[in-house]
């Protein structure tokens, strides 16, 4: 986009004024109109979400052993409302069933159940950057609530491994219900999908990074086989690991209802 001036002969000094501030809008409304596009294929993802997925929540610690859960994880977007399930199969002693509700405007929602449970309990927010595997991949990394914080801003082109990407940076509002002060996203400049996340806590400091693997294209929908979260300077992570799912579930409200998150198979 280009701003027209109309510089009256002979004066200098606004043809001079007017050509710095050409030099500094341009720029800005170029960002504008790229930030915009950048954001439109994460948001869309998220608002037309509607998948299940059967996989595998596994620890490794420092030593390189490791812990394995067995997960489903289902999500569908309803009217202003993002609703991801996560139900841990296995062991049998750690059976649970997570509610996530998220939602643009912040005010975002978790629920657990346990075998046994009349009611789902709503989780605490001092809570969520706990997690059923330890806090490389906590409660909260299960919301993708960070593509629709009020400041978002563009960062310079970068390259991760072998892909050109769009580089991200999102910082929440007052409002908004997170233990994050900021997240940095790779975009895989031709598809829109993240490849590498950066997660900045706000007590610590501590910078948590998500690796995405295994990128695959179905039924119109982009996905990841294979999350790696780890915490910057420590050893050990934790893998979210997807063995076979659905891109288009058709689930319903029903699917996410109390009832439903607190009945367990015997």
């Amino acid at each position: 986009m280009k701003l027209c001036f109309l510089v009256p002969l002979g004066t200098q000094t606004a043809a001079l004024a007017a050509t710095l501030a050409a030099s500094v809008l341009c720029p800005i409304l170029a960002r504008s109109a790229d930030l915009h596009a950048l954001l439109a294929a994460p948001r869309q993802r998220v608002q037309t979400a509607d998948y299940r997925a059967t996989g595998r929540l596994v620890r490794v610690d420092a030593n390189g052993a490791r812990t394995s859960y067995g997960i489903t994880v289902k999500a569908h977007w309803f009217p202003g409302v993002l609703r991801v399930e996560l139900e841990i199969a296995s062991p049998a002693d750690a059976r649970a069933h997570i509610l996530f509700e998220m939602r643009p405007s912040g005010q975002n929602i978790i629920r657990i159940a346990h075998p046994g449970d009349k009611v789902p309990a709503i989780l605490p927010f001092d809570k969520w950057s706990d997690g059923p595997l330890g806090p490389a991949f906590s409660y909260e990394d299960f919301l993708e609530q960070q593509y629709f914080w009020p400041s978002q801003v563009a960062l310079a082109e970068s390259k991760y491994g072998a892909r050109d990407c769009d580089v991200l940076e999102s910082t929440p509002g007052a409002a908004d219900k997170t233990h994050y002060a900021e997240t940095k996203t790779w975009l895989d400049h031709g598809i829109g999908f993240p490849v590498y996340l950066e997660k900045t806590m706000k007590t610590t400091g501590a910078v948590k990074e998500f690796t995405y693997f295994g990128l695959r294209h179905e039924g119109g929908v982009w996905s990841a086989t294979q999350v790696e979260a780890k915490v910057r300077g420590q050893a050990g992570s934790t893998l979210l690991i997807v063995e076979r799912g659905s891109a288009k579930a058709n689930l319903g409200l029903r699917d996410f209802s109390p009832e439903q998150l607190t009945r367990f198979p015997r």
